[in-house]
């Protein structure tokens, strides 16, 4: 029934060799490079910003890697433990997007982005979880509409994302002041040039 589900949601979406060169060729972007916001506003956030909100800014980006680290292992242990093949492997659907043959389910990229996007939603401000949000699904469709991925390996990248997001909130709790203090310190050890120099924030 589930199975039946999927394949059908598959079909709905997935491209055909009829389907206009440029949506592919933007889906192929989608796929590809639109996860590289993921590093760049981590990075953006823990280096610049407005020196009364740096702390707050920089607690949160350490959740969102917590949270990113406990999603990227659970997709890791769930792909083990319940295998699937990609549509492409098993001769389903039309593949636009070279990959390799490994585990479908949960999607890594789908898992990545969902759960920046919850983490932006749940530590940061509404408005721009919302936007990564939209960024997420638009991601998720290029995966399934280029034929890497199953629509449910999405929605399962989503679930994950939920999890890690409650559990990087519970480690917090329990040692989030001593973890921020010894990367702040460390942070602070690194970057002493460029912060001495007012490049970055300290």
């Amino acid at each position: 029934m589930i199975e039946q589900l999927n394949q059908t949601l598959f079909l709905l979406i997935n491209a055909t060799p009829q389907s206009p060169e440029w949506l592919i060729k933007l889906a192929i972007f989608i796929a590809k490079d639109l996860i590289s916001i993921v590093p760049l506003l981590i990075a953006i956030l823990w280096l610049w910003g407005e020196r009364k909100q740096m702390t707050a800014q920089r607690m949160m980006i350490i959740k969102t890697a917590m949270a990113l680290l406990i999603c990227v292992s659970l997709s890791w242990v769930i792909g083990h433990i319940f295998p699937h093949d990609r549509p492409f492997v098993s001769g389903f659907g039309y593949n636009f997007l070279h990959h390799a043959p490994d585990d479908s389910f949960p999607s890594d990229h789908g898992t990545v982005i969902f759960t920046f996007a919850l983490a932006f939603l749940l530590w940061h401000r509404v408005w721009s979880g919302l936007v990564l949000f939209v960024l997420a699904c638009a991601i998720a469709w290029s995966r399934v509409y280029l034929g890497v991925h199953w629509p449910l390996d999405m929605l399962g990248g989503l679930l994950v994302g939920l999890c890690s997001c409650l559990l990087a909130q519970i480690t917090w709790n329990l040692f989030g002041k001593q973890i921020y203090a010894r990367l702040h310190q460390a942070y602070r050890f690194c970057f002493a040039p460029f912060i001495r120099k007012g490049w970055v924030r300290d």
